[in-house]
């Protein structure tokens, strides 16, 4: 296997996991809200779904188009649904008189784990950042390399994990979300509800028929 093609693994998932989403915002509230050792679990959880997805989108990338667009369309209505329910939450937070964090996420892993599998923008995302570095390798990839492609990947999911636990947990972040944390829960809530909108309106043409072939 080239070097290009393991180098292009390995920014696909660094850029992946760096890129501003749903779990980006979630994450930098809950660090900034319960510490990092709180971050860390959630991404530990989280890095199920980005081995996921990216395994998808490989899959995708090496040829394997038989799966067909309807288990993508059924996975984009359930995620669609949570991260609504999540968007609903974080929009009628209040603040509260003990100066504790709006939004306390009691097990961060389980969090993480439900919330990096039910990600709706993980399979797209995932498809487009390693179709986009890996695209000039392409007619050298086979099935046989989706191990050590997974492998390398995986190294890039925890390098750029670190860079984000590193981010969340340094005082001038928590202090700036803490100082304007009802803001940013409530347009954290508001984006994860337009992604829920966008999740159910692509997945919806497919599972009722209408989406032309």
């Amino acid at each position: 296997m080239s070097e290009t093609l393991l180098i292009g693994a390995f920014l696909a998932a660094l850029s992946y996991t760096l890129i501003p989403g749903p779990a980006f915002l979630a994450l930098l509230g809950i660090g900034a809200g319960q510490g990092r050792k709180a971050g860390a679990l959630f991404m530990g959880g989280h890095l199920a779904g980005d081995i996921l997805w990216s395994g998808l989108a490989l899959v995708a990338i090496i040829g394997a188009r038989s799966v067909g667009t309807t288990v993508f369309d059924i996975l984009g209505l359930f995620c669609g649904l949570y991260l609504g329910c999540i968007g609903w939450t974080a929009l009628r937070a209040r603040p509260k008189a003990d100066n504790r964090a709006l939004i306390t996420v009691e097990k961060p892993l389980r969090r993480g784990l439900i919330f990096g599998l039910t990600n709706p923008k993980g399979y797209p995302v995932a498809l487009a950042t390693f179709t986009a570095l890996l695209a000039g390798s392409a007619n050298a990839l086979e099935f046989d390399a989706l191990p050590m492609l997974l492998g390398v990947s995986l190294v890039g999911f925890l390098v750029a994990d670190l860079i984000l636990i590193v981010i969340i947990g340094a005082s001038v972040v928590r202090r700036f979300y803490r100082r304007h944390e009802l803001a940013i829960v409530r347009l954290s809530g508001l984006l994860f509800i337009g992604f829920a909108v966008q999740a159910v309106w692509h997945a919806a043409p497919g599972l009722l028929g209408l989406r032309k072939p």
